[in-house]
């Protein structure tokens, strides 16, 4: 009998052990993204440098922008600084994957391909993706009259996903990528290329800060997408907690203020 009761006994504190094991495991797997981030005194943003206005370099060198405007606000109010890191744009995801950066801020449209990499949080910015053209060309009025010309695009952007998977693609002569829009426009500009696929907002600004002789096909867009903040997938906390600045500052007032200074009026989705 007496066995049987130290047996049991045994058999009790390994239960135990086990359980307050796991529960262990379970509170230091736990998501401390935010903790971290408070920790660290910094939210750390990637972005491509070059894609105005949403995150670029003034004249003295500087790193400003919608975008970086929005998200100094979000660090403000979660305590800490904000640090703007240039990436490499054709491996962002890859950047955030490996720790690099905690955010990637910088016009980042949300599509499918990107949901299975990273938690989004909700959209801010809606915008539509443009041909743009010389505005002396009276050949190209629609994706379809693309046919045969030389187009460009940013590489390892979701404007290069949308374009090589639209049949359109088959037809165009040639897809020519580049490090970033500005490269592209020089090109359009000098008539290297015949067109290049932009975001709405990135070509208006430009258009209107160079005074460029492009135009846009403005009745014909690709498709249209939102724009958003890209996180890891096990980062919940500060998620959460970015996304609940965003809806403050969309009911006080800041983020209609942000956005009317960088585009004249709100277009801040609600």
């Amino acid at each position: 009998m007496k066995r049987i009761i130290t047996l049991f006994f045994i058999f009790i504190f390994a239960i135990s052990c086990s359980k307050t094991q796991t529960q262990n495991t379970e509170v230091s797997s736990a998501d401390n993204s935010l903790q971290k981030v408070k920790e660290n005194g910094k939210l750390v943003l990637g972005l491509d440098d070059t894609l105005a206005p949403m995150g670029f370099r003034d004249d003295n060198g500087e790193i400003v922008g919608f975008d970086i405007d929005l998200a100094r606000e979000v660090a403000n109010r979660l305590g800490v600084e904000l640090e703007a890191k240039p990436i490499d744009w054709s491996s962002a995801i890859l950047s955030l994957k490996k720790g690099d950066v905690d955010v990637i801020w910088n016009g980042f449209a949300v599509n499918e391909s990107r949901k299975q990499q990273v938690n989004f949080t909700k959209p801010y910015l809606y915008n539509r993706l443009m041909t743009a053209k010389y505005s002396d060309r009276d050949d190209i009025n629609s994706k379809e009259e693309l046919k045969g010309k030389i187009v460009g695009v940013q590489s390892g952007s979701s404007n290069y996903e949308t374009l090589v998977n639209d049949p359109v693609s088959k037809e165009i002569k040639e897809i020519r990528q580049y490090d970033s829009y500005v490269n592209a426009f020089l090109d359009l500009e000098a008539k290297r290329i015949d067109a290049v696929i932009v975001d709405e907002i990135v070509a208006r600004y430009y258009i209107s800060k160079e005074n460029a002789g492009f135009t846009l096909l403005e009745d014909k867009p690709i498709t249209s997408q939102y724009l958003s903040v890209g996180l890891r997938k096990t980062d919940t906390e500060l998620l959460n907690a970015i996304d609940k600045a965003l809806d403050d500052m969309r009911a006080d007032g800041k983020a209609a203020e942000i956005s009317t200074k960088w585009f004249g009026k709100d277009i801040f989705v609600k």
